[in-house]
């Protein structure tokens, strides 16, 4: 029980300074950022993903997603804004540039679920940005976070070997309100 609470308390805290953190801690009113909610199949929310852009393009990624198999999870960027019941609407993963896989701009290696099927990870990224540009999430299809039912081996081209979607949510910009 009292773990329980620990981890609570310390998840709440992560998610309680990822709202505030970027625009007054690093002095900055405009930050970039982008958010999206995680649904399951059947269209159930099961978590969420938060992403920031500092300054110097690099962007902070905040990932929580509970119901998953204990165990490693793949996680990508996909090429277009869109979930279908199946996911497949998603397209492949985000690599503007071609790379194979395991150092593509899509890739943010493996999501880690506890024994509950809680998951909760922190990426920093300098492969893609949420300004304009080749790297940009916010193309004219926009983009989409995928998490894949099994570990992604981080070698087998094009999807790592991760299995099939099994949470997918559409990365929305926030407008800033300058």
């Amino acid at each position: 029980m009292r773990r329980r609470i620990t981890v609570t308390l310390v998840l709440g805290l992560v998610i309680a300074l990822t709202m505030v953190w970027p625009s007054n801690a690093l002095g900055q009113s405009s930050t970039r950022t982008a958010w999206t909610h995680l649904m399951d199949p059947a269209g159930q929310q099961i978590g969420f993903a938060r992403f920031y852009e500092l300054r110097g393009g690099q962007v902070f990624i905040l990932v929580h997603a509970t119901g998953l198999a204990p165990g490693l999870h793949g996680m990508h960027v996909h090429t277009t804004g869109a979930c279908s019941p199946d996911f497949a609407a998603a397209g492949g993963h985000f690599n503007p540039t071609g790379s194979l896989h395991g150092s593509h701009a899509g890739d943010l290696g493996n999501l880690s679920a506890n024994a509950a099927g809680r998951a909760t990870t922190i990426r920093f990224t300098q492969q893609f940005t949420l300004s304009a540009g080749q790297f940009s999430l916010f193309d004219a299809d926009g983009s989409a976070l995928v998490i894949h039912a099994g570990e992604d081996d981080l070698v087998t081209d094009p999807t790592g070997n991760s299995g099939a979607r099994i949470a997918c949510g559409v990365i929305q910009p926030v407008e800033s309100p300058n």
